[in-house]
């Protein structure tokens, strides 16, 4: 019997059509070039599965053995797995033979690789070899993975790539001050920019008049440069700067608008323009925001790709099933009428709140069969899978696979992670899922991308359903106990809740202080140990937020001379906000990262209001808190003044502090205090904002906002 695992048997009849067992011995080789990318990763992980050495050999094969052959005509990352000759036989050509050794220790093997050196790995004498071909349903394919850039094997075993892949050095997306510096040409040539509010917008974040000729001719001048500094490379992107409403409206680029029906005519035009002088090359561009819309006449060239974006859509279902989701499918099926190449931009997680739970696992898979039947060919899901987010490790898991066969059965993957992942806490982790998914389609939640927990606490957060949820998390740490890194894999996956039951916990003046504490303490104490690097897009540390919780949502409004005390406004709020500018800024009540709840905000203008004290009142000291996130284009305002009174009339400058710029990318607090001494009943507040966003962000010559959660009188 020992002399079976010098040779493959093949046993068909009590395995079904096409399946075939496979017994290796001490003989068995990979046929290989020594230097092959999947002979290695086969060599790293066959012997510790078989036992047996598996040496890369550069020779005729053997049965028994592993053979990895490249070959043209597959398709674009395509490969062939098989038998030949009574050896194991793996095609495919340059990375997609990497592929085919990931998906062989995979399907026949039963290995699960995690990322980071972690994995699941089978004790094997023998697999069962399914012969297949393998065709992705996206020729590229683009997600995210906290792990992704420290580990090249996840990569491969995802089957994802990079944008560095294809794009010529990187420029993939938002590329036009790359392409055409404002720093070097809007002094001189403001007339290159875009037009709109009655002035010309040169700046790092502006687009361009797609309409000057000379803009054609000088970026036409650097992509020449460009490729041939890169004959490798053949892909690059003429791609609007990020925001919306920023494009150019004089006389000639509105005439072309006017006749497209949409500002992407303008785009469009320019970048078929670009296609024709590089026929050999392909150009993408983008349909985001203000050229989503595809333009009534011009068509895309052959060698134009569109990448086209969803990201104003809600998350909750399906794109057909909601009233967002059914507007972009009308410009995705307009654009797919005129563009065999579109390159879709999904989005797929909470990017203000990573850890917030974000239920769409099901509507990613609904929404990814979309784009594939409406002919997309490349995809970037970006779901944002940073350590400790929602998650973070099951997400792309589930996308990647997915990508590559949008059809795959979304319960038996999610079945098939959790249970290798979490061990005997899958059960609960998968009841978690699907109990959130549940309550989610029951609320009919409105799911953004951009957004709060605090959004949710009256649905899919609500506190009935916030216990259930600690109780199964309870069960699966419980099921685990002797576990202990399936255990860490599902403390990690729980920090999402108790980040949400804090932030839901600092909007309650009646809150457990005592129960607070300590639940922020647990968190501190995991985010700590999990090194969980980020809470949001804009890099904000958990560790960070933890301590000015305890600074800012722990403090007692005891002290606060305006606490509860009636606002009269000279100038108003915008009018969403007015209701509640009336009690939230003396409330007691401090915001969080994002402006749904406790702010009052003002946009393109200035605030003047007014609290009464109620009585005269010997007055050291008075603040004013604003929320400074400059991706929704809230900024710090200018300068505020102080003003007080006795009578409400006359009132006299208290103290006048202005606010320096700050340009960082974190969503930031700015308390502004001004000092003396004086004695009155009424505080005046007047603050000068920004009004208009300033050339370096991306809503340049637009109105920005400013937001006020709290004012202090001591």
């Amino acid at each position: 019997m020992r002399r079976l695992f010098f040779f493959l048997l093949l046993s068909l009849a009590s395995l079904g059509a096409g399946a075939q067992t496979v017994v290796f011995g001490p003989k068995s080789r990979i046929v290989a070039s020594p230097d092959s990318p999947a002979a290695a990763i086969l060599q790293r992980y066959l012997p510790e599965a078989t036992g047996f050495a598996f040496p890369i050999v550069n020779a005729l094969p053997k049965k028994a053995d592993i053979v990895l052959r490249e070959v043209d005509g597959l398709g674009e990352d395509a490969f062939r797995i098989g038998l030949e000759n009574g050896a194991v036989v793996l095609e495919g050509s340059g990375k997609s033979l990497s592929y085919a050794a990931c998906d062989f220790l995979e399907q026949e093997v039963g290995m699960n690789y995690w990322g980071g050196g972690e994995y699941d790995l089978p004790r094997v004498k023998s697999v069962v070899l399914r012969p297949r071909t393998e065709v992705p349903a996206f020729r590229y394919r683009q997600c995210s993975h906290y792990l992704l850039r420290e580990d090249p094997l996840l990569r491969s075993w995802m089957r994802l790539e990079e944008p560095s892949d294809l794009f010529v050095e990187n420029l993939w997306v938002h590329t036009c001050d790359r392409l055409l510096p404002a720093s070097r040409h809007g002094a001189a040539h403001p007339e290159y920019y875009a037009y709109y509010n009655g002035r010309r917008h040169p700046g790092s974040a502006s687009q361009w008049c797609m309409s000057n000729p000379e803009v054609l001719e000088i970026v036409c001048g650097t992509l020449d440069s460009l490729f041939l500094a890169h004959p490798e490379q053949k892909m690059i992107s003429i791609s609007q700067n990020d925001g919306s409403d920023t494009y150019c409206r004089c006389e000639t680029c509105q005439a072309i608008i006017d006749e497209e029906g949409s500002p992407s005519g303008p785009i469009l035009r320019f970048v078929n323009a670009v296609a024709r002088r590089f026929p050999d090359k392909e150009i993408s561009t983008l349909a985001y925001l203000f050229s989503v819309k595809p333009p009534r006449k011009t068509v895309p060239l052959e060698n134009v790709s569109i990448m086209l974006c969803d990201i104003d859509c809600r998350r909750q279902t399906s794109l057909p099933e909601n009233p967002s989701g059914q507007e972009f499918m009308r410009h995705l099926e307009g654009w797919s009428a005129i563009c065999d190449n579109i390159f879709l931009w999904d989005y797929g997680i909470n990017f203000d709140n990573y850890l917030s739970p974000f239920p769409n696992l099901q509507t990613i898979k609904d929404n990814m069969v979309i784009f594939r039947d409406h002919g997309v060919k490349m995809h970037f899901s970006q779901i944002n899978s940073s350590r400790g987010g929602d998650m973070a490790e099951l997400r792309p898991y589930l996308v990647s696979k997915l990508m590559w066969n949008p059809s795959a059965s979304l319960d038996s993957l999610e079945r098939h992670f959790c249970e290798a992942y979490y061990g005997k806490a899958a059960p609960y982790i998968l009841r978690y899922i699907h109990t959130l998914e549940g309550a989610a389609v029951a609320t009919d939640v409105d799911l953004f991308i951009y957004d709060s927990p605090v959004s949710y606490k009256g649905n899919i957060l609500r506190p009935a359903l916030l216990r259930r949820y600690n109780a199964l998390f309870d069960q699966a740490e419980a099921a685990v106990a002797h576990d202990s890194l399936r255990l860490s894999r599902v403390q990690r996956t729980r920090l999402p809740l108790q980040y949400s039951a804090l932030e839901i916990a600092r909007t309650d003046l009646g809150r457990d202080n005592a129960a607070v504490q300590k639940a922020l303490d647990l968190f501190e104490s995991r985010v700590r140990t999990f090194g969980v690097p980020t809470l949001n897009e804009r890099a904000n540390s958990p560790l960070a937020y933890c301590k000015l919780f305890r600074e800012r949502y722990l403090s007692s409004p005891e002290g606060n001379l305006a606490f509860g005390c009636p606002v009269t406004f000279t100038i108003e709020p915008r009018p969403k906000y007015r209701e509640l500018g009336k009690t939230a800024l003396t409330d007691g009540l401090y915001g969080g990262a994002g402006y749904v709840e406790s702010w009052v905000g003002w946009e393109g203008s200035d605030a003047d209001f007014t609290i009464d004290l109620g009585a005269q009142k010997a007055i050291q000291a008075i603040g004013v808190d604003f929320l400074r996130q400059i991706g929704a284009w809230v900024l710090d305002p200018r300068a505020v003044e102080f003003l007080v009174s006795a009578d409400g009339e006359q009132f006299s400058r208290f103290s006048y502090c202005e606010i320096p710029e700050n340009r960082s990318g974190s969503i930031e607090f700015t308390p502004v205090w001004g000092y003396s001494q004086s004695t009155a009943r009424y505080v005046r507040i007047k603050i000068s904002g920004q009004k208009i966003c300033p050339e370096w962000h991306y809503g340049v010559g637009n109105p920005c906002w400013f937001f006020v959660d709290e004012v202090w009188v001591r």
